[in-house]
Order: structure tokens, then C-alpha cells, then sequence
């Protein structure tokens, strides 16, 4: 979303910021309905939200949809407000994960929890995992995860003392999306017995909540994760149990995104031919999504071609094979944020080296490290490291001497 653009911008100076979350969700390709199940709201209610106008907004609630929407909180009149459903005033961001570290256990967080005035905490707390995500774009993993974990124990707590099925079904998958972040910070500190567990624990969670999307989504986010690290065996089984919680629900987002997961798993068997066929039905699919209706929850965004063609990158770096790494838009694909794109460096980095392309790989790989470093971020270490392991020489040119010298001794 371009949040420069001359509707969202003038839509924010106008105060309109329901006309912003219009905006914002029509090209994320959701409904309303969709966006309100989501956030703990009704379709009416978010068709209220919209067309509010210039009127008075809740906070709380202008909080919650922007968070989950990714709306940087100035473009909905929050960037100069109190962050007053956390009990905290703006601060910086160090202090600020120190301060929810500390007191998420305590009741002071629950004060804001009910967004809309339904009894439904599971939105607030849902809405604060999404904030914790957008932290991890520019915060190290280690700063964050002791916050992360601090949110899990308030889900639990808010759990046991929660009756009734349906708010119980709701703070289970908040949990699970919880989870989930916490497996992710652990797999970028480099901790992988942590972020299997989480993993696990975010299954779990989607299988109380009664959600088969939801479970599906976790089961292949540990898929993808075992194929990263190297098990395609366990990422396949992982991948066909994704399917069988989909059963025959089963939009075409979820398949185009389950058949990327195993094309990564047969790259990490390395059985580039059935690795091929995956990627190619994976993009048959994904050119179905533009054709339905908008992905449903927990994907919410596309999952398009050029998702598809990053995950061919990945597979060719992980098979040796150049002709799949090295494109003429092969850079596009180094998107996202500085995290991401390090580890799309590395990819490219291995096709370098896959064509003997040993300098260029290398100015690459040094590149992806300094992201690494700066964020202390194991996986991408870890990632730097299986590069240099691929190659072999009795001779080092200096590009790879002052690699090898900058590896040396780095403890996260």
C-alpha cells in the first residue's frame, strides 16, 4: 500500500479515517465482513467505522483495525495520542518493551481490552500481536521476545478466568497467533528447539479455537520452517497435515501457499524436478486468487507470482541451481523489510556462487551479514555462514578472506 498516495493522504488530513481503513482494506482485497471478524467486529459495525467521516472515533478501536491493517497510526490521528490501552504514555521503544515486559502479567492491561464494547478481548489482544510484528521489522528479536512472552502469559491468564465457548474459541486463536510470532523471534535468534515448540504451541491453540484456516496456517508455518532447516521429510508430512485440517475448504490462497511450502521441502530433499512441478502449480494457483474472492484469515494478503518467484530464488540457492536465482527482476524480489531482504541477498548470493560468480557473491553476502549483525540476528548468520560453506578453495580471493575474518568470532 502506498501510504503517500493522494486518496489515503488527503483521506488522513481530512480526519476522515474511516474513509482511510476503507482505503487500506479494499487493496488488501478484504470485506468488510473479513476485516470486522478479524478485529472482533460486525460487518454493520465496520461499515459504520467507514463511513464515519470527520465525527469522533474510539481510540480503542481505531487502534485495533489500524494494527491489524498495518496503518501507520499517524494516517488514523493516533501518532501524537497516549498509547493509553497498554496503560503506558509514548515512549522510546526500548523503554517502551521494558514497560509492557514487565507489567503484561498485571491487570492494568486489561483495561482496554473490550474494543468494542461486546465483552470481545480477544480483539485488543489480537491487535496488540500485530503491533509486536510491525516492532520486528526494526527491533531486534531478543529486545522483543521478552515482550511477546509477557503477551502470552496476559492471553493465558485472560483465558482461565474467561467462560463461555465462543470468547474462550476467540482468545485460543488470539493465542495461536501469539504463538506463532514467538516461534518466529525464535528462529531469527537462531534458537530452532524454541521455535518448534512455539510452533507447536501455536497448532494447539488453533485446534481449540476450532479453526481449520487458522491450524492449517500454523501446520505450514512449520513446515516451512523444517524445509528452512533443512528436514524436508518432516516439512512434507507437516504440509500434508495443513491439508487435511483445510479438508475441502480449501481456498486457493491456502494451496498456492502450501505448494510453495513443499516446493521448499523437495529443494531441501534435493529433488529440483518435483520441487519444479510444486512451484509451477503454486503459480497456476496464486494467478486463481486474483480471480476469487479475498483471501480469508490468517492469510489476509495475496499470495501472488512474485511470492511464488521468490520462492523459486529460494529453492534454486538451496538446490545450486543459478538459472532459478538469477533473473532480470531478480532484485524486485529482495522487498520487505531489512531482515527479509538480507535473507533474499543470500539467496542471490548462492546463485552467484552456483554460476562462479565468486566476488559478486561475496560483495552480496557481505551485505546480507552487515543486516545480520546490526539486528543480531541468528538466522541470518546462520544463513551467511551455509554460504561460505558451499564454497571450496585452496585459494580464497580476498572478498572471501575478509568475510571469513568478519565471521570469525561472532556470538549472538
Amino acid at each position: 500500500m502506498n501510504w503517500q498516495s493522494p486518496a489515503v493522504r488527503d483521506a488522513s488530513r481530512g480526519g476522515d479515517y474511516g474513509k482511510v481503513i476503507e482505503l487500506v482494506r479494499k487493496e488488501a482485497r478484504m470485506t468488510q465482513k473479513q476485516l470486522g471478524e478479524a478485529c472482533g467486529l460486525s460487518q454493520s459495525a465496520v461499515s459504520r467505522l467507514e463511513g464515519r467521516g470527520t465525527s469522533s472515533y474510539s481510540t480503542d478501536t481505531l487502534a485495533s483495525v489500524a494494527a491489524h491493517l498495518g496503518i501507520p497510526a499517524r494516517l488514523v490521528g493516533l501518532a501524537e495520542q497516549s498509547m493509553v490501552r497498554n496503560g503506558f504514555e509514548r515512549v522510546e521503544r526500548r523503554g517502551f518493551l521494558g514497560g509492557v515486559a514487565a507489567a503484561a502479567a498485571s491487570p492494568i492491561l486489561g483495561v482496554a481490552l473490550d474494543v468494542d464494547g461486546s465483552g470481545n478481548q480477544a480483539a485488543g489482544l489480537r491487535s496488540n500481536t500485530a503491533m509486536y510484528r510491525r516492532l520486528d521489522s526494526s527491533t531486534q528479536s531478543r529486545d522483543l521476545a521478552e515482550a511477546v512472552h509477557a503477551h502470552i502469559r496476559l492471553i493465558q491468564n485472560v483465558t482461565r478466568d474467561t467462560e463461555g465457548e465462543g470468547p474462550r474459541s476467540r482468545l485460543a486463536a488470539a493465542g495461536s497467533e501469539a504463538a506463532s510470532l514467538a516461534a518466529w523471534l525464535a528462529w531469527d535468534m537462531g534458537d530452532n528447539g524454541s521455535a518448534r515448540s512455539w510452533y507447536g504451541s501455536a497448532i494447539r491453540a488453533a485446534r481449540s479455537a476450532h479453526d481449520p484456516l487458522l491450524a492449517a496456517y500454523q501446520a505450514g508455518s512449520l513446515a516451512q520452517f523444517e524445509a528452512h532447516a533443512g528436514n524436508g521429510g518432516q516439512a512434507l508430512n507437516l504440509a500434508r497435515s495443513a491439508r487435511r485440517y483445510l479438508e475441502e475448504r480449501r481456498p486457493a490462497v491456502a494451496d498456492a501457499w502450501l505448494c510453495s511450502v513443499e516446493a521448499l521441502a523437495h529443494a531441501a530433499n534435493g529433488d529440483w524436478r518435483t520441487a519444479d512441478r510444486a512451484l509451477t502449480l503454486s503459480r497456476t494457483l496464486a494467478e486463481k486468487t486474483a480471480r476469487e474472492e479475498p483471501p480469508p484469515w490468517p492469510w489476509v494478503f495475496p499470495f501472488d507470482a512474485n511470492k511464488v518467484a521468490a520462492c523459486r530464488v529460494t529453492c534454486g540457492a538451496r538446490l545450486g541451481i543459478a538459472a532459478w536465482v538469477l533473473g532480470d527482476d531478480v532484485e524486485a524480489l529482495a522487498s520487505g523489510h531489512a531482515k527479509q531482504r538480507a535473507l533474499t541477498v543470500l539467496d542471490l548470493a548462492a546463485g552467484h556462487l552456483a554460476a562462479g560468480r565468486i566476488e559478486a557473491a561475496f560483495a552480496l553476502a557481505s551485505r546480507a551479514l552487515d543486516t545480520g549483525l546490526q539486528y543480531r540476528s541468528g538466522r541470518i548468520v546462520e544463513r551467511s555462514r551455509a554460504v561460505r560453506r558451499s564454497l571450496s578453495l585452496s585459494s580464497l580471493p580476498k572478498v572471501v578472506r575478509d568475510f571469513d575474518e568478519r565471521l570469525h568470532g561472532v556470538y549472538l
